[in-house]
C-alpha cells in the first residue's frame, strides 16, 4: 500500500460524512418547513458548514432532497449492462424491480409518507422528478443501443427504452400513490409484486427477446 492510499481513503470518508451530514439536516428541515420554504443558508447553519460547502456538494437544492438521483438515473442502464448470460433486457429489469420491491428500496419509490408528501407538495421537486425520469430513459436507451450494437441512427433502442422506462415510471408513481393513501410498505410491496407482473407481461410480446446477452 502506498503512503498516499490511507490519507486518500480518509479524505473520501470525510467527504462522504460531510455530504451525509448536509443531506440529513436538509431532509429534517424540508420535512419540518417544506422544501420550497427552506433555504440553503438554513441548511448550512443546521449542518454547521459554510453555504459554499453545501453548494459544492449539491449543485441544486432539489439535488439535496433527491439525493439518490444518480443511482436513480443510472439504475435501469446498469441493470441492462450487468444482465446475466441468456437474459433479455426486460427479464433483467423485471427481476431487478422485483428485488427492489422486496427490499422496499427508496430508489424504487419507497420513500415513506412524510417524504412522499413533501415531494407531492413541491412544484420544484415534482418537476425535477419528471426530469430524472427522462434522464433515466435516455441512459437506458444508450445502454440498449450498446447492448445490441446498433447503428447510431437506429430508433429501436429508443423505442424500447421508452416502453421500459414508462413501465418503471408508472410503477414508481403507483408506489407513491399507495404511500400517500396511507398504506404501509408491506402492503405496498405485496400490491406491486402482483401489479408489476401484469405491467411487465404486457411488454413481453414486443420486448421479451430484445437485447438478449
Amino acid at each position: 500500500m502506498s503512503a498516499s492510499a490511507e490519507p486518500l481513503g480518509l479524505r473520501e470518508a470525510k467527504k462522504q460524512e460531510t455530504r451525509q451530514l448536509i443531506s440529513d439536516h436538509a431532509t429534517r428541515l424540508f420535512l419540518q418547513k417544506g422544501f420550497e420554504e427552506t433555504t440553503i443558508a438554513e441548511i448550512a447553519t443546521a449542518a454547521r458548514v459554510a453555504k459554499k460547502t453545501v453548494t459544492n456538494y449539491f449543485a441544486r437544492k432539489e439535488d439535496i432532497a433527491l439525493d439518490h438521483h444518480e443511482a436513480f438515473t443510472a439504475g435501469l442502464a446498469r441493470t441492462v449492462e450487468n444482465r446475466a448470460a441468456g437474459e433479455s433486457a426486460l427479464t433483467a429489469l423485471r427481476r431487478a424491480f422485483s428485488s427492489a420491491v422486496q427490499e422496499h428500496d427508496a430508489v424504487a419509490g419507497f420513500a415513506g409518507p412524510d417524504f412522499s408528501r413533501m415531494i407531492a407538495g413541491s412544484p420544484t421537486l415534482t418537476t425535477r422528478l419528471r426530469d430524472l425520469h427522462d434522464e433515466r430513459e435516455r441512459s437506458l436507451a444508450d445502454a440498449l443501443a450498446s447492448a445490441v450494437a446498433t447503428d447510431a441512427g437506429d430508433i429501436t433502442p429508443r423505442a424500447a427504452a421508452a416502453q421500459l422506462a414508462a413501465a418503471h415510471r408508472l410503477l414508481f408513481s403507483r408506489i407513491q400513490e399507495l404511500t400517500l393513501a396511507g398504506h404501509d410498505n408491506d402492503h405496498i410491496a405485496a400490491t406491486l409484486a402482483a401489479e408489476s407482473v401484469r405491467v411487465f407481461d404486457q411488454l413481453e410480446p414486443a420486448l421479451g427477446n430484445y437485447a438478449i446477452r
